[in-house]
């Protein structure tokens, strides 16, 4: 016998009812946390009935990484989980938000949230036609198919996948070369030779089976220099043409997607150690004197450049910091 909530979702939906696509790179159906956020967020806009169905597309099905910013800002998609620093040739700020060493723990994380720089990055984000509907932070490490990467002379002579301005700044500054392309392609860069190493967030090293071409994984441990600002977005056009409960379900869909991910986040820092682990990677992590060498190096280049050349951004870094 069906219950109620099985009718309830087995029913088409009402005539009229608005229907949005949601894009992202990240693979579907095998547990990486973005997809899950997106995922929970329209099964939570379903159960609210304000006819509004959100149809999820991942792994690049419907647009490319980098793609996605300008689909979502232009209304021709609709959402997207999404790296922001991948935008940040369009909008020179969001460097900011893959700034090494900027956040460093989960707990900080949090804290950025709720507080006048993230206020900016939303205003940031809703200028260049989009709305922030889930924060989400992911922290990261170096993989390498050489050696493990600890202080900065580990990596001189690698060629490098850094995600971002910011952090390509800092990696050419200690003597890498570098290698640009989304997560998405780490492995056959990796595979076929153009990489050495890289760095990545702790969910797409498991869901893109960096452990397969890892020698040594830098894990984030108790200093992590890399922690990227992957929220969900989505574009002020379309959310501007529905009705208000629409738009209400959205955002409450999305605060419970954002808590969720904040407690999972962690999890996926252990999830990486443990199936590194398991294929037989070499796994270490960076004490305070190598942090602190490399946050040298990060201030002397991309906190120098970033708070020089880009409109706003000494005071976006001076509002990052200020947070305790």
């Amino acid at each position: 016998m069906m219950t109620a909530a099985l009718i309830a979702a087995t029913m088409p939906l009402a005539a009229g009812a608005e229907v949005l696509r949601a894009s992202h790179q990240f693979p579907g159906g095998k547990g990486d946390a973005r997809d899950e956020m997106v995922q929970m967020i329209a099964k939570d806009v379903a159960d609210a009935n304000v006819d509004l169905e959100i149809r999820v597309y991942p792994g690049e099905s419907l647009y490319k990484a980098r793609e996605q910013w300008g689909a979502v800002t232009s209304g021709q998609l609709d959402l997207t989980s999404f790296p922001l620093d991948y935008a940040a040739g369009r909008v020179p700020q969001f460097s900011v938000t893959l700034m090494p060493g900027l956040v460093q723990n989960h707990e900080r994380a949090v804290r950025l949230n709720d507080s006048p720089f993230m206020e900016s990055i939303h205003k940031l984000v809703e200028d260049n036609g989009a709305l922030v509907i889930a924060n989400a932070w992911l922290a990261g490490g170096f993989v390498s198919k050489k050696n493990c990467i600890t202080a900065p002379d580990t990596i001189s002579g690698q060629v490098t996948r850094a995600a971002g301005p910011a952090f390509e700044q800092m990696l050419v500054g200690a003597g890498a070369s570098i290698s640009s392309m989304p997560s998405s392609e780490i492995y056959t860069g990796m595979q076929t030779g153009v990489l050495d190493a890289a760095n990545t967030s702790s969910g797409s090293m498991v869901s893109y089976r960096l452990f397969e071409q890892a020698k040594c994984l830098t894990a984030p441990g108790e200093n992590a220099l890399w922690f990227m600002y992957e929220p969900v977005i989505v574009s002020k056009k379309v959310y501007d043409r529905l009705t208000p409960e629409q738009q209400q379900a959205l955002m409450d869909a999305g605060q419970r997607a954002e808590d969720w991910f904040a407690q999972q986040a962690t999890g996926l820092d252990q999830k990486m150690i443990d199936t590194f682990t398991q294929a037989g990677v070499e796994i270490t992590e960076m004490t305070k004197e190598n942090y602190d060498a490399w946050l040298q190096i990060a201030q002397d280049t991309s906190y120098k450049v970033f708070s020089e050349d880009v409109e706003g951004g000494k005071e976006l870094i001076d509002q990052a910091l200020a947070v305790d």
